[in-house]
């Protein structure tokens, strides 16, 4: 009987640890509806239902207040496998001030953000040490708080809601100390979401800007090389059936239908995990902004556009070191 080694066993909890992120929040909700419409339809036990439900609505607005971390969570092994996967690596380019706030801007999106998720959303990349002091946010959609026990679990490792609430209180009632990481391009920037792609959806999305104006406190642009080579993407010929229900699609919910694949459980399969490729994320420097409670228009415009002049460096500084060639440039669209 041939055992394992050790190499093949380290691959193959890799493999689980970004199988079972990808796949729980799927899970728990199919699990989660199946489960509660048994129990109204076919069982006398319809209050676990009623007294889940009241629960939610009672705390409905958890997400909007810094969430319900745990740091046991964040810390479980399962995230070092994870992040080995890739690996990840994050990297600073400037010491920060807990005694101050920061938001800070993540680009590409990628298709499933995993380098935002493994760098800020778990303690295994190495965040407390490369940042002494500070507490990340990592904000994601209303939508992942709307489901019972999938709320929890997102949560639990620090994930907040990205509404304009939830960043005013973080920015206001937590004390000093939080960075807020908002991955700028969203759902919308997952079409761009290719090998060698540097195409971010950001010129229209200027609410972070308005918001740090709003509080005073700067910015940070940070760079994820890698995120873009996790997947590839089936490209539909333009202008064809399923290239226009896509486009109808993103029009209706501003969501991009992506076809995308990687490889499956074994490396020379297809499937839906990521390519193990390696993600190197870096933390610009700080663009400190004034605060300014109601700005216009113009304002939040004009720092929008000093904003992106600051991530253009960054990536220009950077570029050729993973795999860009020197005329390879920034595109904001």
């Amino acid at each position: 009987m041939v055992l394992p080694s050790k190499k093949d066993l380290k691959i193959s909890l890799e493999v689980f640890a970004i199988f079972q992120w990808a796949l729980s929040a799927f899970v728990i909700v199919i699990t989660v509806i199946a489960v509660n419409l048994y129990l109204v339809v076919f069982t006398p036990y319809w209050p676990i239902t009623v007294l889940i439900l009241t629960w939610l609505a009672f705390d409905w607005k958890t997400p909007e207040r810094g969430g319900r971390r745990f740091t046991c969570v964040r810390q479980w092994c399962l995230w070092k496998q994870y992040c080995d996967y890739f690996p990840l690596k994050l990297l600073k380019t400037h010491d920060l001030s807990p005694s101050l706030n920061y938001i800070v801007a993540c680009h590409p999106h990628g298709i499933m953000s995993h380098s935002w998720f493994g760098h800020f959303a778990t303690e295994m990349s190495g965040f407390s040490k490369t940042f002494p002091g500070m507490t990340p946010y990592i904000l994601t959609l209303g939508a992942f708080f709307w489901v019972p026990f999938l709320r929890e679990y997102v949560m639990s490792v620090g994930v907040c809601s990205v509404s304009q609430s939830s960043m005013d209180f973080l920015l206001t009632r937590r004390g000093t100390g939080n960075m807020l990481m908002v991955v700028v391009g969203g759902l919308a920037e997952c079409k761009y979401g290719l090998p060698g792609s540097t195409t971010l959806f950001l010129k229209s999305r200027t609410g972070f800007v308005r918001t740090a104006l709003r509080h005073g406190v700067a910015l940070i642009p940070a760079y994820s090389f890698g995120e873009t080579e996790l997947y590839n993407q089936y490209i539909f010929t333009p202008g064809g059936f399923i290239n226009r229900f896509q486009k109808w699609l993103q029009s209706m919910v501003h969501i991009y239908p992506c076809a995308f694949y990687g490889r499956g459980f074994t490396e020379n399969s297809l499937g839906f995990l990521p390519y193990a490729r390696p993600i190197t994320t870096i933390v610009g420097k700080p663009l400190p902004l004034p605060k300014i409670e109601n700005p216009s228009q113009k304002t939040v415009a004009k720092y929008h556009a000093i904003y992106v002049d600051a991530l253009r460096q960054l990536f220009d500084q950077y570029k050729t070191k993973f795999g860009f060639s020197e005329a390879q440039e920034l595109v904001v669209i």
